[in-house]
């Protein structure tokens, strides 16, 4: 142990661990095969259980347990009575949770075992996180779903009547009108391929019946472009390309969203009648696709 860290005499700290200029305050438990990295601040009562990893800088607030073998990354705050559930699993060292860099959780939001919240993600007090949080998303609720993205501010309107306030668009993104009619009879949107999208199809689908909860994409792609149409109802779409992020609301099938490589998107509030059509310029590829955004970052050249 490092003769700079401060542990706290009413503390019972098992493991050796423990790096230089932590502090650890009184009736906190860390057990023996625990790792709490350097300049990290530990409050009372807190839990830190076997085979726990904790980066440098990291604040866990008072109260707070974590059980299992959960990954916590450096600069990720851990608010009070925060809890990670531990689901045993015989015979493996493999992580059950991870938590990345500059991740904040809020206070006495609970954990399940096996889940990763993404670099910067925030947590809102009180929420439940029964399924992975991608990066920088904002999460609330039991269930807890995404109400938006850091830093990306509110979504801009890509409808018609919105288009004279052109909606800002981040580098490697742009959008693409269509031809729309609409009268008694109803809507019509016509496209033409080479007109009017700006590189040849080579594929189309569709995605229907999307749980407002859910979220799709959440990927990356090293040469393919998409183009996204939300021919019916609304969802939102939050796009990164590795140094700004934004979130554009497509509620009109006039417009469409270029995505371009190297651009990591992904798509959610679904309408309970949303329909998008995505029009691709490659067929799948497995191998184009990026689905980690660490690995998106480093592709990129902006990680930390």
């Amino acid at each position: 142990m490092n003769s700079t860290t401060h542990i706290h005499p009413k503390a019972e700290v098992l493991a050796t661990g423990i790096g230089k200029e932590t502090k650890i305050g009184p009736f906190t438990l860390v057990l023996p095969s625990a790792k709490i990295g350097d300049h990290c601040r530990l409050g009372a009562s807190v839990c830190i259980g076997d085979q726990v990893a904790i980066g440098d800088s990291v604040v866990i607030e008072d109260g707070a347990r974590i059980a299992g073998r959960v990954s916590i990354a450096d600069g990720a705050r851990i608010g009070p009575n925060v809890v990670f559930l531990n689901a045993p699993v015989a015979n493996t060292n493999s992580p059950t949770g991870s938590v990345h860099t500059g991740a904040s959780i809020g206070g006495g939001s609970t954990i399940m075992p096996g889940i990763t919240i993404g670099r910067g993600a925030m947590i809102c007090a009180g929420s439940v996180v029964d399924r992975d949080v991608p990066s920088y998303a904002i999460v609330a609720g039991n269930p807890a779903g995404i109400t938006g993205y850091v830093n990306a501010g509110a979504p801009s309107s890509t409808a018609v009547e919105s288009l004279r306030n052109e909606p800002p668009l981040i580098p490697g993104l742009s959008l693409v009108r269509f031809n729309t009619a609409t009268d008694l009879r109803g809507d019509l949107m016509a496209v033409e391929f080479t007109k009017h999208i700006p590189f040849p199809v080579k594929r189309n689908f569709f995605v229907t019946n999307v749980p407002s909860y859910h979220v799709r994409g959440e990927h990356g792609h090293k040469q393919c472009h998409q183009l996204l149409v939300c021919v019916q109802g609304s969802l939102t779409v939050a796009a990164d390309n590795g140094r700004e992020r934004g979130q554009w609301l497509l509620n009109h099938p006039g417009t469409g969203l270029h995505i371009h490589p190297m651009v990591w998107a992904a798509q959610y509030h679904y309408s309970a009648n949303a329909v998008l059509a995505v029009f691709a310029s490659h067929p799948y590829d497995p191998d184009d696709y990026i689905r980690n955004y660490e690995d998106f970052l480093a592709a990129t050249g902006s990680g930390a």
